[in-house]
């Protein structure tokens, strides 16, 4: 009997980094959204917090003058690590969407 894991468990687990990822934004009051392909080409660097660093100096810079990038960076991190266990336990097509287009949800900042 193989061991070997089929493919689709490495893109369910993109899928729950990446939601993760999502809900740490919605819980920090961020207008961020990771989809598929920012995810994609962020995830060519193998280590988590330059990949937030790049997407904050890349995207979202403006911030930068009122926050360390360090900090933001560390802010994000913890917040997906309190969110990655939630979304380990959920299947993929059942992950939470975090949507800004919601009028009541104002962008309220860390």
């Amino acid at each position: 009997m193989s061991t070997a894991k089929p493919h689709c468990d490495t893109a369910d687990a993109i899928e729950v980094e990446r939601s993760a990822f999502n809900a740490a934004f919605y819980e920090l009051g961020l207008r961020w959204h990771w989809d598929s392909d920012t995810y994609e080409a962020l995830a060519a660097n193998p280590c988590e917090r330059a990949r937030v660093k790049a997407y904050l100096e890349g995207e979202q810079s403006h911030l930068l003058r009122a926050y360390d990038a360090d900090f933001l960076t560390d802010a994000v991190l913890a917040a997906k690590r309190r969110r990655q266990p939630a979304s380990a336990g959920a299947a993929p097509h059942a992950m939470p969407i975090f949507s800004w287009t919601d009028p009541r949800w104002g962008e309220v900042g860390i």
